[in-house]
Parts: structure tokens; sequence; C-alpha cells
């Protein structure tokens, strides 16, 4: 089996400052591809004001940029027979960057159209950022996946924790906002430098790989769904439920955002540890263990310790984000293999996160309360549990075709 340490980075026969511009572009990419969506959430009152939307139409603004999750990362691998990869992540900022501005228009159609393109650029690059990390650097894919994996949880961190702040400071929504239309601008620029690596990244380029056939990419998808639909279920209703249980607006709001700040080691640690271990089973198993006890506790005495089962909740959401993130890396050979993967697993694991919030709101309301809801969540954790234990095993994916294409990438 080949070890993705030893593989060759394109960037050996380079400066240490296209290096170094390397590692500033992925991790500056990644802060990009949530702040954009979730900046909208601390904001519902004054944007549905100003659109006038009631609060079902607000809610497609929500829901639509996972569906083009789904939709668009499948079609990535296509994508990368006609264009490079680093081309296509210039591309993917400067369409976030415009997605988000059209967001600032007074019209809900083309609030509508930018949430679309915002979407499916952010789609773009979940799929191509990890395959990037493989490639730049494949001695330190532990360390790199794990550094985007907290860059990711710190661009939402900040699109929730500044929006409020920086509206009253200037008096308008509009500010807050636009920070996430110039930020993707400024990191294209430090990937245009980048563009010279083009043709040194064919691992990625030039060929296509289907992998329907394969059962551990088949175990990978389904983790990466189900931890998908357990982290956007219990953010969007983790508020209510301890509002109803007797918690004030302040408390459980605290909690909630508990759930990123404690994420963060295990954004750093888990792919480190992932990277140096043959198999991941034993992070597969904690990682499982402190989600079900964060559930289990707010299930049975919500009241009692809401900040302890809101951390326990938050360091199983992060290490399953990073784990699966990992696994595209570690269970594939090359290039060519994780973007396969990667699309794979974030399409129909995006498809299935989508359904999340819903999925739970209409099991509360079926029952009358949030017990069978989050029993429904207990249950799909030890679902989780199997299919990381199958995607932590020692293997590779073993593709149903590979056919190379000649086509050429710009």
């Amino acid at each position: 089996m080949k070890r993705v340490d030893k593989q060759s980075s394109p960037l050996e026969r380079y400066t240490l400052t296209l290096t170094g511009l390397a590692v500033l572009g992925l991790l500056l990419a990644a802060a990009n591809l949530r702040g954009g969506l979730v900046v909208f959430s601390p904001l519902v009152m004054e944007v549905r004001e100003a659109l006038s939307l009631s609060a079902s139409a607000f809610g497609m603004l929500t829901t639509l940029p996972l569906i083009c999750f789904a939709v668009i990362s499948i079609l990535v691998p296509l994508m990368t027979r006609f264009f490079s990869s680093i081309t296509l992540v210039v591309f993917g900022l400067l369409i976030i960057a415009l997605g988000v501005m059209l967001r600032l228009v007074a019209s809900y159609p083309v609030v509508i159209l930018g949430t679309l393109l915002l979407g499916s650029a952010i789609a773009l690059l979940n799929v191509l950022i990890p395959v990037l990390v493989k490639v730049f650097f494949p001695g330190r894919v532990g360390l790199m996946t794990g550094l985007y994996s907290i860059m990711l949880s710190l661009g939402a961190g900040m699109g929730l924790y500044l929006a409020v702040p920086m509206m009253n400071h200037f008096n308008h929504w509009h500010y807050p906002v636009l920070v996430w239309a110039l930020l993707p601008l400024v990191t294209s620029l430090i990937w245009l430098p980048l563009l010279k690596l083009r043709g040194d990244v064919k691992p990625v380029t030039g060929a296509r790989v289907t992998l329907w056939k394969n059962p551990t990419a088949w175990a990978v998808t389904f983790y990466m769904g189900l931890q998908s639909f357990y982290f956007y279920a219990i953010v969007t209703w983790l508020p209510k439920i301890l509002m109803e249980s007797g918690l004030d607006p302040f408390q459980a709001g605290t909690a909630t955002a508990m759930i990123n700040l404690v994420s963060i080691p295990f954004n750093l640690f888990v792919p480190i540890l992932a990277a140096r271990m043959r198999q991941q089973q034993p992070l597969v198993v904690l990682i499982f263990l402190l989600s079900f006890s964060g559930l289990a506790g707010l299930w049975w005495a919500p009241q009692q310790a809401p900040m302890l089962w809101a951390s326990l909740i938050g360091m199983g959401a992060g290490g399953s984000l990073s784990l699966a993130l990992s696994f595209f890396i570690l269970r594939t050979r090359d290039g060519v293999q994780a973007t396969a993967l990667s699309a794979m697993a974030q399409s129909l694991g995006y498809l299935l996160a989508s359904s999340g919030p819903v999925t739970l709101a209409l099991v509360h309301d079926l029952s009358g309360h949030w017990l069978s809801a989050l029993l429904l969540l207990m249950l799909l954790q030890i679902f989780q549990l199997a299919f990381g234990w199958k995607a932590a095993s020692a293997v590779q994916v073993k593709p149903d075709t590979n056919i190379h294409s000649t086509d050429r990438t710009v």
C-alpha cells in the first residue's frame, strides 16, 4: 500500500515563499467556506425586514446552500477534467464574493441568485481544498487537515459572533455581510501566484474515477453524511430545546456557542492523530462516546448541566468533521481518487444533512416534545459509529474505473 507521506509535492521545485503562500492560501480559503452563509443567521430580523420576507422565505436562504453542496459536489471531478484545480479555486473565490454581494441587493430573486452562486462556489471549494492539502503537503496531511478544519470553524464563528457587534457599530446590517465579499477577493490574490503550479497538479486533473461500487467509499460517504446531519440538526434546534427546558435565551445561546468553541482543539488534533494511526477505529469510538453522552445528557437532564452537554456535543461534532475530512486523504492513493471520494461523500453527505433540521422539527411536531428527536439523533449516532468503523479500516478505495483523459486543463 502506498502511503501518503511517500508522495512528492509539486512545491518541492519552488521557493519557500510559494510554499508559504500555499499554506496561507489553503487556510484563508477554508475561512471563506462558512462565514458568508451563516452571517445571515444573527441578522435574521434585519434581513427579513429589509426584504419583507416570511419565515419560510428566509428559511430558503439557509436550505438552498446545502442543496447546492449536494448537487455541485458531484460535478467537481468532471470540472477538473477541463480546468486545473487551482484555476477552479480562484474562480470559486471570485464567485463567493459575487454571491455575497448579490445577497446585499434589496430584491429577493437577486438574493436567491446570490445564495445559489454562493452555495455552488462553496461546494466547489469544499471538494477541492482537502484534495489540494493532500497534493501540496503529502507529508503533513494530518497537521494541514487539522489547521484547515480549525479555519473552517473559525470562519463560521466569526460570521456568527461578529455580525451583531459590527451591525451595531456601523448602524447597518450590510457591513458584517460585506466582510465576506472582501475576504475571498483578498484570498484570490494570494492564490494567483499559485497558478504557476497548474501543470504540476496533474494527480488532481486529467482523469476520472468512479467509486460507486466500493464499500469503503460508501462507508466514508455515510459517515460524512451522518455527522453533517447531526451537526446541522443540533445547532439549529439546540437553543429551542434548551429554552423549552427552562433556560433563558442568553443561557441557550451561550451553550450553543460552546459547540463551536470546544470543537477547535478536536479540529486540530484528530487529523494529526488519524494520520499517525494505521487504523482510526479508536478515534471513531471516542467521537461516538462524546457525541452520544452529550445527547443522552441533553435528553435526561437538559437543565442540570447544559454547558457540559453542549461541550460534549461540540467535541463530537468537531472530531467527526475532522475525521471525515481525513478519510478523503487517508483512504485514497492519489489526487484523482481523493477528488472522487470527496465529491461523492460531500454530495450525498450534504444531501442527507439538508434534511436534518426538517427531520428533527417533524419528529418534534409529531411527538409534541424534543425527547423523540434526541432519541433519533442517538440512534443515528450508532449508525455513524458502524460506518465510521468500516471507514477507519486500513484500506484504500478501489476505483470502479480509472479512465485517463487527454483533455487540456487550464
